[in-house]
């Protein structure tokens, strides 16, 4: 009989191929073109040895490209002939631990179809088991201690499997092999109150803290308008809509108009909020006079078995109290004792809290609001090796972190505003976990410039060496790393605040970036921020400022809605604070642009959350409307007095907030005319569906962020690709 010589081969992949069935995936694919050698996880990804003669290499090469499992992510793939070892046969190896972590943790997703069968199969050994899962699905980073991905190292540890768990867990030919949150009714998890009892209670118009993957949910039958009015008033959350969930997509195209794109993220397996124009078919209390609604679709056993009992959908919005993360534990979740009626828990520990992540599709583009459950923590492969192992702290309002080693940067998931001790110690916890999973110590660490943001007095109390980037480079900067840009582009930064170099507050800026630095091309003129941080919940001392820029002391004397909410003493008061300075920094931020014309129309004086202004002006326009306002250009200054003058005498708010609306999107393009150079749009503004849509249409080539937030969620990215070595 021939001899076949064959040679040994050493495959390193990385990328997510840990806890997604992978190694599995390999031993079957090995045993299918009778190959022998052996597969391992180790802390930087999956490692194969095997032998094989050149044609048998090539396809098997070719099945791991093209036939991945479902959650599996291939970011390299290196191939080494190494000196020849004999083995008898193709077999898994226990992990190994190296000295760099740098696998990634997989997120947590969707319930897969096949565990969805399962769930509803009475012959099924786990028939309405709240908790199935499998290699192809269900909670992974919420669980998650440390590297590498293995039971002993999560939450699951508790929970010691059953003899016929175990079974399936040791067998690399089953669905269930190494998935390390299986187990059944016997030995896994156990739920604190029966679903009917669940149902009972929503039925009768309770409201319930319902313990889901990264965090509680607060629920209640959202065709029920007396409950979804009381928990606004118990959650002190008058207006800001609530997110609604459903069983199914045939439920959710009863409540919405939904696009193929829509679709296809309402059913994806990370199960996104999606922001969708509502059918009005529930009560007005659910998104108060919003034409928009937040779907998503049940994503675990637990909230599938709720609503197939319920057979209603139901609000489910984040337990938190205001400006307070996700509550994850009873303990954090007691401070919401007079919000619900009971609680539907679990005893598996939620290690690392994620809240649900927010999406919308615009011009067919996703944009991701909230990066979170589902797609976080984010790896973003960088077009240069970091000379440094790199820790960003983000910004001050929708917080992330960030850490970067080599090519790799691994973005947190959505943490929230900075604005108490609950969040700064979540913001901390969320540091830790980074480092602690990826056994990571960085060199150097980068926040923004901002002195006020507790993010840049945490990089100055707790690290030597530390570097600050300027707020609104980095938001162009992240989007350059997303998109793999390393060349020159002209970047319009829209947001609500950020420290500029002169110390005052930007967030009307056009850039010009490159990775070496950037150049101020343009900006809108400066104003007032009456009271400070009061003018960013009051867009009525916005609009006051700029009536005393155009008219002076006339102003106040002027018969407007916005000159008439204060009294007199305190329009008094803030002329004089006008006229001098105090505590009124100036801004050219065009979020508080937004926030004047909401006064100036009437639309909104005080504003109950964040973005609730640009909200309201995106219902007001009207596409028929074609004409803008004057703005002029003086050298780099963007004057647009005129069109705040030219609002003042609109009698119909609707062609004044359209043709608002236009000037800018005019006034953009009109700029970046001017060079020519690829233009990127980032922050937060355009999250602004209208803006997006007509910036979009006027500017087709424009990039925008899909897969990290515009607004400052993707700050921390930014930070670590201003680090980035330029002579690489």
């Amino acid at each position: 009989m021939k001899h076949i010589s064959f040679n040994t081969y050493l495959i390193r992949i990385t990328g997510t191929v840990q806890g997604v069935g992978f190694r599995p995936f390999i031993y079957q694919l090995a045993h299918k073109l009778h190959l022998k050698g052996e597969v391992r996880n180790d802390s930087a990804g999956v490692t194969i040895v095997v032998n094989a003669i050149k044609e048998q290499l090539d396809t098997f090469i070719t099945q791991i490209k093209t036939n991945l499992p479902p959650l599996a992510k291939i970011d390299s793939l290196e191939l080494h002939e190494v000196t020849t070892r004999k083995f008898e046969t193709f077999s898994i190896v226990q992990s190994e631990n190296l000295f760099l972590t740098s696998a990634l943790i997989p997120p947590d997703i969707a319930i897969c179809k096949a565990c969805e069968k399962e769930l509803f199969d009475p012959t099924n050994r786990r028939y309405l088991h709240p908790f199935i899962t499998c290699t192809d699905c269900g909670v992974r980073y919420s669980i998650i201690e440390k590297l590498p991905y293995d039971r002993k190292n999560t939450s699951m540890r508790f929970f010691p499997m059953c003899e016929a768990c175990q079974k399936e867990y040791n067998d690399p030919t089953d669905r269930r092999y190494h998935a390390q949150p299986i187990g059944c009714h016997e030995c896994g998890p156990k739920l604190s109150m029966s679903i009917d009892e669940a149902v009972r209670r929503l039925h009768e118009g309770e409201i319930l803290a319902v313990k889901g993957v990264g965090g509680y949910h607060l629920v209640c039958d959202a065709t029920n308008e007396a409950v979804v009015i009381k928990l606004r008033e118990c959650k002190r959350r008058p207006a800001k809509p609530f997110a609604v969930m459903v069983r199914e997509l045939k439920e959710a195209k009863a409540l919405a108009q939904i696009s193929e794109k829509e679709e296809a993220l309402l059913i994806s397996k990370e199960r996104p909020i999606v922001l969708l124009r509502s059918k009005n078919a529930l009560p007005e209390s659910v998104a108060p006079g919003i034409s928009k609604i937040g779907l998503f679709l049940a994503y675990t056993p637990l909230h599938i078995l709720l609503l197939e009992k319920l057979q209603k959908p139901i609000v489910a919005t984040s337990a938190n109290v205001t400006d307070e993360p996700i509550a994850t534990t009873r303990e954090s979740l007691e401070k919401l004792r007079g919000v619900y009626d009971a609680v539907l828990d679990h005893d598996r520990e939620i290690v690392n809290g994620c809240d649900d992540s927010v999406a919308m599709v615009v011009n067919d583009q996703v944009v991701m609001i909230r990066r979170a459950r589902g797609y976080a923590p984010a790896s973003v492969k960088l077009p240069k090796p970091l000379p440094q192992k790199v820790l960003a702290l983000g910004a001050n309002q929708k917080s992330t972190v960030a850490i970067g080693f080599e090519k790799e940067a691994i973005l947190s998931p959505h943490i929230g505003d900075l604005e108490s001790i609950e969040s700064l110690g979540y913001y901390e916890k969320n540091i830790e976990t980074l480092r602690r999973v990826y056994d990571f110590t960085p060199d150097l660490v980068v926040c923004d410039k901002h002195p006020g943001y507790e993010s840049t007095k945490y990089a100055k109390a707790n690290f030597s060496n530390v570097k600050q980037v300027q707020h609104h480079y980095a938001h162009i900067f992240a989007v350059m790393a997303e998109k793999g840009i390393t060349g020159e582009v002209l970047g319009v930064a829209f947001d609500g605040t950020g420290y500029g170099d002169d110390g005052n507050l930007w967030g009307g800026e056009f850039l010009r970036c490159d990775m070496r630095g950037y150049e101020r091309m343009a900006h809108f003129r400066y104003f007032r921020l009456l009271g400070g941080t009061k003018a960013i919940k009051e867009p009525r001392r916005v609009a006051l400022s700029l009536l005393f820029d155009l008219y002076g002391e006339k102003a106040l004397t002027l018969p407007h809605p916005t000159v008439q909410s204060f009294s007199p003493t305190e329009r008094k008061t803030l002329y004089l604070s006008w006229q001098k300075g105090l505590n009124a920094p100036l801004s050219s931020s065009c979020g508080r642009i937004f926030d004047a014309v909401a006064s100036l129309t009437d639309v909104c004086q005080v504003m109950s959350f964040e973005g609730e202004s640009g909200m309201l002006l995106e219902e007001l326009y009207d596409e028929s409307v074609t004409e803008s306002y004057e703005t002029r250009l003086h050298e780099d200054v963007i004057d647009f007095l005129p069109m705040i003058e030219a609002i003042l005498h609109e009698a119909n708010p609707r062609i004044a907030v359209s043709k608002f609306f236009n000037t800018l999107v005019e006034t953009v393009v009109q700029i970046s005319d001017l060079y020519d150079l690829p233009v990127i749009l980032s922050g937060g503004v355009f999250q602004n569906r209208i803006l997006l849509e007509l910036l979009l249409k006027r500017l087709p080539n424009a990039l925008i962020p899909n897969e990290v937030p515009p607004n400052d969620g993707g700050i921390a990215l930014g930070q670590v690709v201003s680090l980035l070595d330029r002579s690489a």
